[in-house]
């Protein structure tokens, strides 16, 4: 069956950019420029229930609860720090703001394998493209810095929207920027509930990132599958 696709939207973390190191070794290794010893395994796991419990507590960093998504990430920063044990005031909020600046860089994000030419080819095949992601404002400044801004005509952060995914309402403004209905668009992204079955809900085409061996997530016809992002062009030729 032909899909008639003009817009393709995107997800950026773990779809087209991943960390380079884990959060933990980041973290660590600023704190170590700054004088303090922290163990990464300890800053990683402090960071995954802080950045939790932050998340339950201020969704979408915190949008509609009169926080920025600034002000939302230097405190995660700096809890996180508080419970590897770390108590200089002033030195957590330096780290925190040094941490805020080096995560809108390519020196902590990489390129996944295929993006780039997935991307260029995609854009020379005439599809409307377009970034739907769960990520505060920086992510403008990241994707430029990563040289992958050039392909998308718009993107659209979760912070942005006022709404995240698995929200219907942040794709129904993707579709609006891209000028597409929902069965002329597809989604592409590495989360089973955000990505795939979000944009299904809304009506679109969806296709699920899962590198083979990634553990075994809920069954989804082996059609939409994309065990690299280079499987996707065989999926969607005009």
């Amino acid at each position: 069956a032909m899909l008639r696709l003009r817009l393709l939207t995107w997800d950026v973390k773990d779809t087209l950019l991943r960390l380079r190191q884990p959060v933990g070794q980041s973290y660590a290794a600023e704190a170590r420029a700054h004088g303090l010893q922290v163990q990464p395994g300890a800053l990683g796991r402090s960071f995954r229930e802080v950045y939790g419990a932050q998340s339950r507590r201020f969704p979408n960093y915190g949008h509609g609860q009169g926080l920025s998504s600034r002000q939302w990430w230097l405190d995660v920063v700096k809890q996180s720090f508080r419970l590897a044990g770390v108590q200089d005031e002033a030195a957590l909020t330096k780290l925190a703001e040094k941490l805020y600046r080096d995560y809108c860089s390519s020196h902590n994000w990489e390129t996944l394998p295929g993006a780039a030419e997935t991307l260029s080819r995609c854009r020379q095949l005439g599809f409307r493209m377009g970034v739907v992601s769960n990520f505060d404002s920086r992510l403008e400044a990241i994707l430029s810095q990563c040289n992958l801004r050039h392909h998308f005509e718009f993107v659209l952060t979760s912070e942005a929207a006022g709404f995240a995914k698995p929200d219907g309402r942040i794709f129904e403004q993707a579709l609006r920027l891209g000028g597409a209905r929902p069965e002329q668009a597809a989604h592409i992204g590495d989360d089973y509930s955000r990505d795939y079955r979000a944009a299904r809900a809304a009506g679109m085409h969806s296709f699920l990132l899962r590198a083979a061996g990634q553990g075994e997530g809920p069954e989804v016809p082996p059609e939409h599958v994309l065990p690299t992002l280079s499987h996707l062009l065989a999926r969607i030729e005009k």
